[in-house]
This record gives structure tokens, sequence and C-alpha cells, in this order.
């Protein structure tokens, strides 16, 4: 069987097209990739253009020929409201936008974190929602459903309307031993009750596409669900020891742990990880580090390219390190002048800056490799990169040296090849035991020995 990957990340997004050769290893084609990106509209709001997307997309599958399946994910948190029409209502904003930014009441955080079990975050999508809800109450009033942004695109290829868990398990609005909705927590923050339905695992069968769809690209997959949040598919696509961590490396850097259970205490709390949704009833166990997004507005910034700054920064002194997690990396508008702010220097050239950053990220890792061993008990031997960042030799060997632990880098493609490794085990082509082998023969992996 023939199955497509729509992997959309924060600045682009890919289809990856794959099947199992005669030897079970997997062949793979990227047969689109286009750009995204939240931009500014009229009055300055952050915004995704979900119909450029929703273009790239139906482009992607009528380059692709043929495929039996296909399934979606994207970055987190995002969302869209319909109306009963089943029209959009508003703007789709981004989790870069300001807009939480002035609400006047937050709801009390450690009672928050014991019931949900999510790192605070100013963008989570309770965040956003009290932000409309003070805005534009009328948007809420109007609206007959929320979709996040997976969802949204399932919905536009299928006419079907659904909530994938593990994106739903991000919006800090989730009951993570129930795996559904908190409904006592959003009809007590005045939330309406009717946007939230019974979240639906990955593997599920959404439906087929709209005959409109199939005359396009001229064949009629069947939709799944994957694991609809981008890091929850890399996981599945990263070669992971049960003694290990793994770390989807990219705009954001998503570190964690796979645990069999909610993670929720004080200390978790204290250190803002968060229990988000993995696939055959695991959790996983997170901090969500900014990632080499730093590096790509540098990047931007110098006008250099990635390899050049790598370059310079594998050559510059160390000035001093940072915290990754910190929000002030999240839309600065200029990331120059926030990296010398955290660093509370006056200049330094890029090559520095760009130093301290691929050490900054590094350390980072090392710390909360610390909280998560300390916080669930465990000893981790091993880190699995995936991810764009996994081709970025410099950070991992940092991350080596940093973290004392074995490192293997690989496949860069880890979150497309989640997707697409879902698809075959919920089709029943491939045992969820065999998956790591089927990596390990597929795609060329790198290891950084202790």
């Amino acid at each position: 069987m023939v199955y497509l990957a729509v992997d959309i990340g924060a600045s682009s997004g890919k289809i990856l097209k794959g099947y199992l050769g005669r030897d079970k290893t997997l062949i793979l084609d990227t047969v689109h990739r286009f750009p995204n990106g939240c931009r500014p509209d009229e009055d300055g709001t952050l915004v995704w253009n979900l119909e450029a997307l929703y273009s790239e997309i139906v482009e992607g599958l009528r380059k692709a020929g043929y495929a039996d399946y296909i399934a979606i994910d994207t970055w987190g948190v995002d969302f869209v409201l319909l109306d009963e029409n089943e029209e959009l209502i508003g703007k789709t904003v981004s989790y870069r936008d300001c807009r939480t930014e002035h609400l006047e009441s937050w709801p009390d955080q450690e009672t928050l974190y014991m019931r949900t079990g999510i790192q605070k975050q100013k963008f989570n999508t309770i965040y956003q929602l009290l932000s409309l809800k003070e805005t534009h109450p009328e948007q809420l009033d109007r609206a007959a459903s929320m979709l996040f942004i997976p969802d949204y695109l399932a919905f536009r290829l299928t006419g079907c309307i659904q909530q994938e868990y593990t994106f739903s398990s991000t919006t800090n609005l989730l009951d993570p031993w129930k795996k559904d909705w908190d409904y006592e927590l959003i009809e007590g923050l005045g939330l309406p009750s009717r946007l939230f339905m019974k979240p639906s695992e990955p593997g599920v069968v959404v439906g087929k596409l709209k005959k409109d769809i199939s005359d396009i690209i001229g064949y009629s997959p069947t939709l799944l669900l994957a694991p609809s949040h981008d890091s929850a598919s890399a996981v599945v696509g990263a070669p992971l020891e049960s003694d290990g961590i793994y770390l989807s490396s990219g705009t954001w850097s998503i570190m964690g742990s796979v645990e069999k259970n909610p993670v929720v205490n004080v200390k978790a709390m204290k250190a803002n990880l968060s229990n988000e949704g993995g696939v055959d009833n695991t959790i996983r166990l997170i901090k969500n580090i900014m990632g080499t997004w730093i590096l790509q507005r540098l990047r931007a910034e110098s006008g250099m390219t990635f390899d050049e700054l790598e370059r310079e920064a594998g050559g510059a002194g160390l000035i001093g390190t940072f915290d990754a997690t910190d929000e002030r990396f999240l839309a600065p508008v200029s990331m120059v002048e926030a990296i010398k702010g955290s660093l509370c220097i006056g200049s330094a050239t890029y090559g520095e800056l760009a130093c301290s950053v691929y050490h900054s990220l590094a350390l980072t890792y090392s710390r909360t490799i610390a909280e998560l061993e300390e916080i669930t008990g465990r000893s981790f031997s091993s880190i699995a990169i995936v991810g764009g960042g996994s081709k970025d030799g410099f950070l991992n060997s940092l991350t080596r040296y940093y973290t004392g632990l074995v490192v293997t880098a690989g496949p860069d493609e880890g979150t497309a090849i989640g997707n697409l490794l879902y698809q075959m085990i919920s089709t029943g082509e491939i045992d969820n035991t065999e998956k790591n082998d089927i990596l390990r023969k597929s795609v060329g992996i790198i290891t950084y020995q202790r």
C-alpha cells in the first residue's frame, strides 16, 4: 500500500510518499515542498494563510499520482471556529501573536496544572480562547464548532469534523487521565462546551476525499488520523530506546520521555513540564524549548546561510549562555537584541551570538534531562534526535558534550516518517515492534558516542 504524510510546520510544509519495499525498508519520496509562516494582516495581527496551505496540499496530492491513505500533522495549539454553515469565523491567528498579553486575569496556575498537566505558555489554546472571549465574544457566540489546524485541513478534504487526541492534549483544557475534555474547567471559564467533542485516537479512519478533490488529483485515498500534533508523530519517527529521551529538533525543540501515565505534581509544575498525549495510551512528558527558531531569526538578520552561521559559531569564543525556554525569544522585533539582552552585553559578532545560541540550546537540553530524571525517577542513557535540527552536527556534538549521553541523529524527516509509520501500523501492514528496525534499515542515523 502507498501512503502520503502531509507534514506542516510553522515555517514550511511537505508531502512525503512512502511504502514498504520487499525487505521491509521504507521507500520514500518527497513529492512536494512549500513555505509556511504567519504574517501580519492589515491591523498587525499575526495570522496563518490556511487557504494557501489547503491549495498546497491539493497540489501535492496531485503530484503524488496515487496513494491508498493520507494523514496530516501540524504544529500545535492553534485553531479555527466554524459557524453553523461550516464557514470560517474571524481570523486564523498564530500562537506567536500577542493577543493573550492583554488578559487581565489568568486561571490559578497550580490548580490548572494539577487538572491538565500542561506547561504554562502564554500562547496555549486556553489563553487564546480567553482572549477571544474578552475581545470578540460574538465570535464564540456564533461558533458551532472548533477545529484545530490539522482537523480543519482534514475537514476541507473530507467534509468530516472531529478533534484528534494528541493535538487536543496541547490545549491546556484536556484531562490527561480521562483523555477527554475537562468540561468543568471549560464551563467554569465561561467557554462554550459545545465546541469540544470527544477526541479521536490516532489511527481512526476519517473518510474518503470529497469527489471534487478526487477528480482534481485523479484518485480517491482514505484519510486517516495520524498523531496530528507534529511532535507526537516525531516520537513515532524516532529510533527511541526504552531508556531514551527524544528530541524533536526544529523551529521548536521538543524534548521529553515517553511515560505510561501522566506525571502531575508540584515538581513537574515547577519544572514547567507538559503531559501531552502520545500513541498507544502513552504520555509524552515534555518541555518546549525555543529551538532553531532563534537561529532562523539570527540568520535572517545576519544575511548569512545556516552553514555560514554554523562555521562562524564554531570559530567564535563563548561569550555566555541563556535559558532557551525564555519567552523573550518567542517573537522579538530583533532576535539579535533579544540575545544581547539575555546576555546583558552591548555588542557581539554574529558568530559570537550564534555560538551562544548553540551552547545555550545544548545546556538547556542537559538541564531538562536532569529534571526529567529527578521527576520520573528514571535514568536515561541516550537521546534520539529527529527533525531538521538533527542535521546540525555542531549542535549534536554540543548536546552529547553537555549531556554525556549517547546521541543518535536522524531521520531529519522524523515527523513525516512517523506519520507514515503510524499509518502503516494502523492499517496492520507493520507491527509496532518492527518500527525501530525498519527505521535503522531505511534512513541514515548518525551516532555520537560518549
